[in-house]
């Protein structure tokens, strides 16, 4: 069970997470605010292809009414409960810091294909933005994503899908949003969950050791992965070529031992296929992957904090409140230095 928010969804209105109750109907042309209602799609231009996942395609558009610019996610043939699942979890996240807004949710009345309509968010692609940042710029940005994860575990939510390529920086507004909520789940205590989310380098042990009853903390894996690659200058850190090579990977870091110990605990019996790839592995010392290129950003804050997220055992690693009181972020949380770095100074640290 998770050891915080664990009972926020049983504390809420059945309405709040039962979203297979979800109804989006036609649009209201008198009074639009009193029901769920599909926008109209008229209102939105495409204006260039800017991605594509296994479940949508994106778009930079247009509000043709107000001129403004959005994000138009064009989902593909999926199941309807999977849509009303991410409308539902991105209405109930609705104003929370540094969660993506959506705007909108249109269909094409022919094909019936729904469309999510986001804020526009001016991102600059990670590969190109990370090398560039210096230390100050690690902290800010962490930070800022752990207040989105810490709202929306506090609404009883796991977003299930964290890595760069879901986090949008706007580095000259330093803005973050959390973006791609389509993964996103309500957590129960007790229920097994899908093991099949996130993305491979990204993916906690304990979906790699097919452990269903998993929780938050499987976020907070998936940011001390990312971590640990902007720190390290090494991306991605855990680099596997398959599901099974990436526990192989992180083992080869935590060690077997640890493995054996997590496994045991949670009385969790490993596939068979581990047995001819896994080996015995000593856990390696962090300060080991320190080079000269990347050793200004790895500090003995920065170590203890990756630590304390990277760890088996899902239970043992912080929640997103405690991380954002970790030591590492001290100087993110000094007012002064904080409002020179927003007004364009590089940070002090």
């Amino acid at each position: 069970m998770a050891r915080v928010y664990a009972d926020v969804n049983q504390n809420m209105p059945r309405a709040y997470w039962d979203y297979d109750s979800v109804n989006i109907s036609e649009p209201r042309l008198l009074f639009p605010s009193l029901c769920a209602c599909w926008g109209l799609l008229d209102n939105y231009e495409v204006v260039r292809k800017i991605g594509r996942g296994k479940y949508s395609e994106v778009f930079e558009g247009i509000n043709v009414v107000n001129y403004q610019k959005c994000v138009i996610k064009v989902l593909k043939p999926v199941k309807k409960k999977k849509i009303k699942r991410e409308i539902k979890i991105l209405q109930n996240l609705a104003g929370g810091p540094n969660i993506v807004a959506l705007l909108d949710v249109v269909r094409d009345s022919q094909s019936k294909t729904p469309s999510l309509i986001f804020e526009y968010v001016n991102n600059t692609d990670f590969r190109s933005l990370y090398p560039k940042f210096n230390d100050f710029d690690v902290r800010y940005y962490i930070f800022e994503l752990l207040k989105a994860l810490d709202f929306c575990h506090s609404k009883g939510i796991m977003h299930r899908d964290v890595k760069p390529h879901n986090v949008m920086i706007d580095h000259e507004n330093r803005k973050l949003r959390l973006i791609d909520w389509g993964l996103a789940e309500f957590y129960h205590p007790g229920t097994e969950y899908n093991v099949r989310v996130a993305s491979r380098y990204f993916k906690g042990p304990e979906l790699l050791v097919d452990f269903q009853e998993y929780d938050y903390s499987l976020d907070m894996w998936s940011l001390g992965a990312m971590f640990a690659s902007m720190i390290f200058r090494k991306e991605p850190f855990f680099h596997g070529n398959s599901n099974s090579d990436q526990l192989v990977k992180i083992a080869k870091v935590l060690g077997t031992d640890e493995l054996f110990d997590y496994l045991d605990k949670y009385e969790i019996e490993l596939d068979a296929q581990y047995d001819d790839i896994l080996g015995r592995f000593q856990r390696k010392p962090w300060h080991s992957f320190v080079t000269s290129d990347n050793q200004r950003f790895v500090s003995n804050e920065a170590i203890d904090f990756l630590d304390k997220l990277l760890r088996y055992d899902h239970q043992e690693r912080l929640t997103a409140k405690e991380a954002m009181g970790h030591p590492y972020f001290n100087p993110i949380r000094d007012e002064a230095n904080l409002q020179a770095y927003m007004n364009g100074a590089p940070g002090v640290v």
